[in-house]
């Protein structure tokens, strides 16, 4: 029974090979697109916009707790028990209130780069299903340790996600 299976599964295994050898291939680079697009800048540019008033203001508190941080080990020994304890537990809340809007920060920034990413490359794959009927291709591959540039779409991609945007 298993030599029946390896047979067969190396039979299999041939006919792709050769269908493969006689189909058309092509491969995109998808971390080039997201360099190169321009759809992908614009949405940089509009996702660093968008959260660069946050990003100030968790600079600003980072730069309040560094100054609170100082004060309390340059000054805590000629300070009063109870004005230590009462400094220590504000700089504690600002840094726990800190942590708190930069883990927020972080995964609003992730969620909203993941969105438009995804936005970016349902339309990326609309292009390469269009470029691959009207071509004929039999395959496109996005990810691929290696790709001989002589099958490499990318830039005609890109082209055309240029030419979409006019």
């Amino acid at each position: 029974m298993l030599k029946r299976y390896i047979l067969a599964s190396a039979v299999l295994l041939s006919f792709s090979v050769t269908a493969m050898a006689e189909g058309k291939i092509g491969f995109v680079n998808s971390q080039k697109i997201l360099n190169d697009a321009p759809q992908a800048s614009r949405a940089k540019k509009k996702i660093e916009k968008d959260f660069e008033k946050r990003d100030q203001d968790l600079q600003r508190i980072a730069k309040q707790l560094q100054g609170m941080q100082e004060n309390l080990d340059k000054n805590s020994v000629t300070m009063a028990e109870s004005e230590r304890r009462t400094k220590e537990r504000e700089f504690a809340d600002l840094n726990r209130d800190f942590q708190r809007k930069q883990r927020e920060f972080r995964e609003d920034l992730s969620q909203r780069q993941n969105e438009e990413m995804a936005s970016i490359f349902e339309r990326v794959n609309k292009i390469i299903k269009q470029i691959a009927e009207a071509e004929k291709y039999d395959i496109i591959f996005q990810e691929a340790v290696y790709a001989n540039p002589r099958i490499d779409i990318t830039e005609r991609v890109i082209k055309a996600l240029g030419d979409g945007t006019k």
